[in-house]
Parts: structure tokens; C-alpha cells; sequence
């Protein structure tokens, strides 16, 4: 297994559906509109296998204070070796000079975003309006 890192906006609609629906993001559903959300991204890093993406990370940013990392995922088969910290250290690489890097993780994935750096917000809550 030889991963290949790269920094590219454009994919196969069907590849960016295979790896979200293998962690279960209802995103994975909507393929096209995920093409669509990555060409349009501040930044989107991704990980390869042999002609297979396993893994991405995608960036939303105001070009000079504050960049959103929005999506961070890695295929379950590729998990626990090292894919998402170093695209998450190319995506946070790219913002070094932002005021502010933002992300909105769920419990479970505090403690990786902590060892990458990230501080919990204090006195904050996330809030949506999910049209899944």
C-alpha cells in the first residue's frame, strides 16, 4: 500500500459517494452536489490508493482571517494509519497564517483534533439547518 497525497478540486462524482457513504455521511447520497461543494472548496487535500480516494479533507475560507474545515474523513479500511492527521496537517499547513482555523467535531473526535492542535470553543454550541 503506497498512499499518494493530492491537491486537487475536481473528482468522479462516484468516488466522493464511495468514500462518504463508507463512514456513513448522508452526504454520500447526494454525489453530484458533492462534486460540485469540492470544486467550489478553499482547499480540498485527498489521500489515493492505487486510483482510489480513501480519504479527504475540504476547506471553507474568507481568503485572509478565518478558514472552516468541513469535512474530514479517511475510509474505516484505512483508519489508524496516519491518512486523516496528515491531511489535516496540509489543510491547517495551507491557513497557517489565518487568524483562525474552525471545525465542529462530534464528541468521539475531540481528542484527534486536540492532538492536531485544536482547542475546544468554550461557552459555544454548534447549530445547523439540516435539510437531509
Amino acid at each position: 500500500m503506497e498512499i499518494s497525497y493530492k491537491d486537487i478540486q475536481s473528482f468522479q462524482p462516484e468516488a466522493l459517494q464511495e468514500l462518504f457513504l463508507s463512514v456513513e455521511w448522508e452526504s454520500g447520497q447526494y454525489p453530484e452536489k458533492l462534486a460540485i461543494a469540492m470544486a467550489h472548496s478553499g482547499c480540498v487535500f485527498s489521500a489515493w490508493d492505487d486510483g482510489k480516494l480513501i480519504g479527504l479533507v475540504n476547506a471553507l475560507d474568507d481568503g485572509v482571517m478565518t478558514a472552516y474545515v468541513h469535512v474530514l474523513l479517511v475510509h474505516p479500511e484505512y483508519q489508524g494509519k496516519g491518512i486523516g492527521t496528515e491531511l489535516l496537517r496540509m489543510a491547517t499547513d495551507k491557513y497557517k497564517d489565518y487568524l483562525r482555523i474552525v471545525l465542529v467535531a462530534d464528541g468521539k473526535e475531540t481528542v484527534f483534533y486536540q492532538k492536531s492542535g485544536f482547542e475546544l470553543a468554550k461557552g459555544t454550541v454548534a447549530m445547523f439547518i439540516n435539510r437531509f
